[in-house]
């Protein structure tokens, strides 16, 4: 491993609200390895503006994401596919599936709120740690 953690939307949202988890994903940012596909970098910014906030402030979010975009390029999309079969029976989503595929790629880990991911870190290879209890 990189020792570079991946972000996934769903930690993102914990750190932006404040929620269970938020206090992690802080000390994972103030450590300067982290990572983010641009597809969740997206994901979030959609989530957020389900809300109501205002687009000025949603224009700024990715900015403020303690986290090295990487942009969605040929390789992480082709990953991202790839990892469909293995994946299906959780019902992940693009977004979730560049998550884990930017990881792979990089020899990172995963950080994510959502617990069901954990049956994929063997499988998968991953280091994978939910956020929340």
């Amino acid at each position: 491993m990189s020792g570079e953690q991946v972000l996934d939307a769903s930690a993102v949202l914990a750190w932006i609200l404040c929620e269970p988890g938020a206090e992690r994903v802080t000390a994972l940012m103030l450590q300067g390895n982290c990572l983010i596909s641009s597809i969740n970098a997206a994901e979030a910014v959609a989530r957020l503006a389900d809300t109501g906030r205002p687009e000025t402030a949603l224009r700024e979010v990715i900015g403020h994401i303690g986290a090295r975009l990487v942009p969605f390029d040929a390789a992480q999309a082709t990953e991202s596919g790839l990892l469909r079969p293995r994946t299906r029976h959780l019902g992940l989503s693009l977004g979730d599936r560049a998550c884990l595929a930017l990881a792979l790629m990089q020899g990172a880990s995963v950080i994510t709120d959502d617990r069901p991911w954990l049956e994929l870190a063997e499988p998968l290879g991953l280091a994978i740690e939910c956020i929340r209890p």
